[in-house]
């Protein structure tokens, strides 16, 4: 935000302000105007700061450069370390649920657990493998994880997007069919659904989305009976706006929500997650996501 003066109103009567740091605190390249000055004088007043992201390392690293002291915020929560909590069955440890199909897979295959990974192309191995999983083919795997768009990998090989595009969606079709065919479950680690670069690319979300529509048309009526609803049981999304993350986020809070709010630029994550577990939500339009398209809204109808 350029201006942080209705960021101070509107938290001044929040004990917890839960934030994406995208857009509202930085642009990538520098913090907004008035904005480190904020997070001191909140800081100052007891106020409870969190954030949530996608990765740990990525939001510490980009904090730091920034200027931001990491420590002003009293947690960092991201959809990376919830969904390496659920590969674990430990998500109760952090102050949420595990996800009941993937606690199943898990007891039922203590010994070995098979992986199939739609990945970001860094350390998707080592994020599997630290929490007990092996990188399989598609026709052993007992999960999919969809935690990048960047890069499959079935623990032999590794395709990547920008090295072989075509037949990085050739394979993504494939592997998505026969999965669908042994209903195996999907945890999507980033539900977002397109980057807000040049063109949209998309998101982890957006596999998410392809994967309860092979479901559900592969089982469907007449040969089956799975409706919409249950194909999307298949598939666990972790992080805004679903509830896990504010579980954890709204710990602090002691059971009163309506004394958190929730600040950030995207409406189908930041707002709408917000709503859902009723707390204040703050929609910072100028600098956001949704800035160029409120803008040339307003100027048609002016």
């Amino acid at each position: 935000m350029s201006s942080s003066s209705r960021t101070n109103d509107e938290t001044s009567t929040s004990s917890t302000a839960i934030i994406n740091p995208d857009r509202v605190l930085h642009d990538g390249s520098q913090p907004y105007e008035g904005v480190l000055d904020a997070i001191e004088m909140l800081k100052k007043e007891g106020k409870t700061l969190v954030i949530l992201s996608k990765r740990r390392e990525d939001t510490e690293k980009m904090l730091v450069k920034l200027g931001f002291n990491p420590t002003d915020f009293d947690n960092i929560i991201t959809s990376g370390d919830v969904s390496h909590s659920l590969l674990q069955n430990q998500a109760t440890s952090l102050g949420c649920s595990n996800w009941d199909m993937l606690s199943n897979i898990i007891k039922n295959n203590k010994d070995q657990r098979k992986v199939f990974v739609f990945g970001s192309g860094d350390n998707d191995k080592s994020y599997c493998n630290s929490a007990g999983w092996e990188l399989s083919p598609i026709e052993e795997a007992d999960l999919i994880v969809a935690r990048g768009t960047f890069t499959i990998n079935d623990g032999s090989t590794v395709i990547s997007k920008k090295e072989e595009e075509e037949k990085y969606w050739k394979v993504m079709e494939s592997a998505l069919i026969k999965a669908a065919e042994r209903k195996v479950p999907m945890l999507v680690c980033n539900p977002d659904k397109v980057r807000p670069d040049a063109g949209l690319p998309p998101m982890p979300g957006a596999i998410g989305d392809t994967y309860e529509r092979f479901l559900w048309t592969t089982h469907c009526a007449p040969l089956g009976d799975m409706d919409e609803l249950g194909a999307r049981t298949y598939v666990k999304r972790v992080g805004k706006p679903f509830q896990e993350v504010y579980d954890i986020a709204l710990q602090s809070c002691e059971g009163d929500v309506s004394s958190a709010i929730m600040i950030g630029d995207a409406l189908e994550t930041d707002v709408t997650g917000g709503n859902r577990v009723g707390c204040t939500t703050l929609w910072v339009i100028r600098d956001g996501i949704h800035g160029k398209d409120v803008e040339e809204k307003e100027q048609r109808e002016w």
